[in-house]
């Protein structure tokens, strides 16, 4: 049976202190260590605890990942920027539950991430459109991710068995011999386990763990030489802008410049029908595993 979000990243009260809360994270959301969207749905799920004002809903956030998180005992802890009726903003640290760092020592890296959010309450504004859905495979003409390939991510990470996928721009990425291509890649999701907020819904805070999936375009434009990486998240932003009632959504993928070690990309999010859901940003680390890491101009390619 598969995992399901919701209930892996519940959060409960600490009996002792206001504004902190702890979650027992299983591994099911792993690659190596879990996925830094899933502990971005952790701190947010306390942040929903900690307004307990339906009608404040997730609408940005943004995460700085200070040192490795891993799949067991977490602490958060939210601050209170600013709240009012139509936007609330908040703090959030989340830490293993035995490391508390030191806030007058500027070296200690107990800390594991720090997030930015705000909540806003549904107002009256402008309906603009200003962006095309992407030119990609249908959901029904999508390539399928299920194959044999030893090193298939999909079948080898925790984090890809909770979720329905289907490769809607590019091609397997984990196949010998596939030729390098822009620096664009998108994917179909589906939780195995639906994710529905109280309104039936797709939940906003299921959302970056799907987004935390931007390396996948730079892995595309690299190609199958002998360069391999693997590329943890410096920080993520995720801003939600609509809601969607479908199961099945689209991340479309672009890598805007790797250079030196670091690289930065950007995704967005629709749904079946063509509607704009959330956009996202990423900074990561990239980090060489084998080979020399290749200089190359992916602009000009289809």
């Amino acid at each position: 049976m598969s995992a399901d979000l919701k209930q892996d990243t519940a959060v409960h009260r600490d009996p002792d202190v206001a504004t902190r809360y702890h979650v027992a994270l299983p591994s099911h959301w792993d690659f190596v260590a879990p996925s830094g969207g899933v502990l971005m749905t952790v701190a947010l799920r306390a942040v929903a605890a900690h307004l307990n004002e339906p009608h404040l809903r997730f609408a940005s956030a943004t995460t700085v990942f200070c040192t490795p998180l891993l799949a067991t005992n977490l602490v958060i802890d939210v601050t209170e920027l600013r709240r009012g009726k139509a936007t609330s903003q908040l703090r959030v640290a989340v830490r293993h539950r035995d490391t508390a760092p030191d806030p007058e020592d500027e070296t200690d890296n107990g800390r594991g991430l720090e997030m930015l959010t705000t909540f806003v309450r549904d107002r009256k504004g402008p309906d603009v459109i200003g962006t095309t859905m992407p030119r990609v495979r249908s959901l029904a003409d999508a390539l399928p991710v299920e194959d044999a390939v030893p090193h298939n991510p999909h079948q080898r990470f925790a984090f890809f068995q909770q979720l329905e996928a289907r490769i809607a721009e590019g091609e397997a990425l984990w196949t010998a011999d596939r030729p390098p291509g822009p620096a664009r890649y998108a994917r179909w999701f589906r939780y195995r386990t639906p994710q529905r907020d109280a309104e039936g819904r797709f939940d906003r805070l299921a959302l970056p763990p799907l987004m935390d999936t931007m390396p996948s375009a730079l892995s595309r434009a690299v190609g199958t030489g002998g360069y391999r990486f693997f590329a943890p998240s410096l920080d993520l932003t995720t801003y939600v802008v609509d809601d969607t009632d479908c199961e099945w959504v689209l991340v479309a993928t672009t890598m805007r410049r790797a250079h030196r070690g670091w690289a930065i990309g950007e995704c967005e999010v629709w749904d079946e029908r063509g509607r704009f859901v959330a956009h996202g940003t990423q900074a990561m680390y990239v980090a060489g595993v084998a080979g020399q890491p290749p200089v190359l101009d992916a602009t000009q390619r289809d």
